[in-house]
């Protein structure tokens, strides 16, 4: 890259994680670098950013490729959520395409403790099907574009947790909705599943410290979980911590 210009680094974001390494860039090289943080949208009050902060899809992989070029971004970090497999993969072939490093940011998954119970399912619709098998009442924690699968989930009563409230009534037949964002604890989520009286977790594997206080929680209470495995990484270098993250893009780059 050309020593007369910052280099510019794109985190697509959206996630916590990304949130700590855009905070943790811009602490520790300022204005020595070029930063933005690019979101789906997804989430309606987004927290504050350091950097410059981009909302909406790019157009698919030709777009991604065209604003790689027109922004002259140096380095693509992908630290969007771990089951944004789309956006993940048309980031490795925009990567590609321009010959442009890029670095997986995926947090830790959870472990399974062998007291657990847990049920895993390669998809949200195969959750929704296995759904009315065990479940009369139903914790449902998989975001709000994953709900529709679980309408023709036949008597069971949903307790659906949302970051935002929705747009449009929830095609749910029986539910009641509580609007929260993590992080949350051990004893508020025992409390919120006792209090609802909630037989069965739904849950995507998504790791990370912010939501997995209800896991613990399911397993103080012996309360299984449906357990939606992630999607296949795409290939490529991945971390899970800030430190790995920050240690690769000083040496991409070049920034002291």
């Amino acid at each position: 890259m050309s020593a007369e210009r910052r280099p510019h680094i794109l985190i697509l974001g959206g996630t916590g994680e990304a949130a700590a390494l855009a905070r943790a860039i811009a602490g520790e090289w300022g204005e020595a670098v070029r930063l933005t943080s690019s979101l789906a949208g997804r989430v309606e009050r987004p927290g504050p950013l350091p950097g410059d902060v981009r909302v909406g899809g790019f157009g698919g992989v030709a777009g991604l490729v065209a604003y790689l070029r027109d922004e002259q971004v140096d380095l693509l970090v992908d630290a969007t959520h771990p089951f944004a497999d789309r956006i993940s993969s048309h980031a490795r072939q925009a990567a590609e395409a321009v010959g442009l490093p890029r670095l997986g940011f995926a947090r830790p998954l959870w472990q399974r403790d062998p007291v657990d119970r847990w049920i895993e399912v390669e998809t949200v619709e195969q959750a929704a099907q296995a759904a009315g098998d065990i479940s009369k009442r139903a914790f449902l924690t998989v975001g709000r574009t994953e709900i529709t699968p679980f309408a023709q989930t036949s008597d069971v009563w949903f307790l659906v947790r949302l970051v935002d409230p929705p747009e449009a009534p929830l095609p749910l037949p029986d539910h009641e909705t509580v609007i929260a964002r993590g992080p949350f604890t051990v004893a508020g989520e025992r409390e919120l599943m006792l209090h609802h009286r909630i037989d069965l977790l739904i849950t995507k594997a998504s790791g990370g410290a912010a939501t997995e206080a209800k896991i613990l929680a399911a397993r103080e209470a012996d309360i299984p979980v449906l357990m939606v495995r992630r999607p296949r990484p795409e290939p490529g270098r991945r971390v899970s911590d800030v430190e790995a993250a920050m240690s690769w893009i000083s040496d991409q780059v070049g920034v002291v």
